[in-house]
Parts: C-alpha cells; structure tokens; sequence
C-alpha cells in the first residue's frame, strides 16, 4: 500500500464519506499496530482538502479484517451521532453476499440465536440466553445460486455482532468459504468469501435514503464461480 492512499470512493460530501473496504484491512487501530481504513481515510481527506491539524473522520460501524465491502464514515461529529442514532433504530441497512459450504435447509430463512465473544482469543462461541456477557443475535438470509457443494447466499443482518455471520452459519454447519477460524471439518483453505455488498441508511442532514453497492471482484477466488453482477444488481 501507497504513501498516498487513494481509496475506492462511493459518495463523498461535507458529512460523508462512503467508500469501500478491501479484505484483509482493519476497519480501525487495534492492538496490531497494523495500517488500518480509519487513519487512511483521514489521511485521504487531509491531503485532499489540504486540512491543517487534526482531520475528523467518525467510526460509524465495523467490518472484520477479512471482510471486504461498503463502508460509511461521518466527517462530522453530528453525522457520526445521526448514523449511529439509526443503527440503534434499526433503520441502518447492511446487505452480506457469502459463499457458504452447502446450501442451508430450508434455502431461505431465518438465523437467531446468542453470541458471546471471548476477548482473550478474541473467537465468538453460541451461547444461550441469560449467559452473562452473551448478546442477541439475528439475520435473514436466501441463496441465489449453487455450484457443486457451494452456495452463494445473499445475507440481511439485524443485528451486528463480531464474527456473526460467520460463527451462525458455522453453528449449522454450512460455514462461510474460506473460514480456517470457524470452518471446523467444513474449512476450506482460501480467502474469506464474504463480502458487505450494500449499505442502505438516510443522510443525516439532508434526509434523503440512499443506498450503496459494490459487490467483491466477480474475477478472484470463488466468486468467478458465481453471477455476482446478478446478484448484485438492485432490484
């Protein structure tokens, strides 16, 4: 990576910034140390608008490490406590396409359940209700297509908890492609097939909704298995 990062810019104003996140980058600092999208963008933005000081960009939501997509930052205190205003109401949209090991029965439903994060190896295990520490969990998920013993399976969170999808999906033995950490006996080596393909919410200052998409490279890993374009594409 580039001194000078030049991210792939969805939508840019004075309050956001919605852009997309490559794999493998974290979302923002962490005790790694390592390069990560936050101090990026603010570097992107000081550069370009020749800012003195400080830069403000605002963490409004997270995508894993492994987990490439769309990403919406505030540049503005009052967007940032909008946004987060409505992923606490609900009315924060985040859309997944992930390649999961065998087609789930039925192919289209519902996943809840609860997840509880172990901070010292950082995993997420299924828990039970009432488990001290344990959080609700929920998503909404349909296949699109089948290859073989694949299906690439279109993702609509309720809930945004670490590692959801993954440890869900997991949990009912159809884990996401490329999953070493909660494959189990379904692991597959390669890149982690999940990508956060749309991000739906309401400008916080002009009320308009919009909504983003940019679906991972239909010419990499498993996804050149796939129509991605039409899987993709809004309907």
């Amino acid at each position: 990576m580039s001194e000078t990062y030049e991210p792939t810019v969805l939508y840019e104003d004075n309050h956001l910034l919605v852009v997309v996140k490559e794999q493998n980058l974290a979302s923002c600092p962490d005790e790694s140390g390592d390069k990560n999208l936050l101090d990026l963008l603010k570097g992107y933005v000081k550069e370009k608008y020749q800012k003195q000081g400080n830069v403000y960009i605002g963490l409004v939501h997270r995508l894993d490490r492994p987990t490439g997509g769309v990403m919406v930052f505030a540049k503005t205190s009052k967007a940032a406590g909008r946004l987060s205003e409505q992923m606490r109401s609900g009315d924060f949209e985040k859309r997944y396409l992930a390649v999961l090991n065998g087609a789930p029965n039925p192919e289209s439903g519902k996943l809840t359940g609860w997840l509880k994060k172990n901070t010292v190896n950082n995993m997420v295990y299924l828990s039970t209700e009432g488990t001290d520490g344990a959080k609700y969990a929920a998503l909404d998920y349909r296949v699109l297509e089948k290859k073989g013993a694949l299906a690439l399976t279109e993702i609509k969170l309720h809930t945004g908890r670490s590692h959801q999808i993954r440890v869900q999906f997991a949990g009912i033995a159809h884990p996401v492609y490329g999953d070493m950490r909660y494959g189990g006996e379904y692991a597959q080596k390669g890149r982690l097939a999940l990508w956060a393909y749309s991000l739906t919410f309401t400008h916080p200052v002009t009320k308009e909704r919009m909504r983003f998409i940019s679906g991972p490279s239909a010419e990499e890993g498993v996804w050149k298995v796939f129509d991605i374009e039409k899987a993709i594409r809004p309907v």
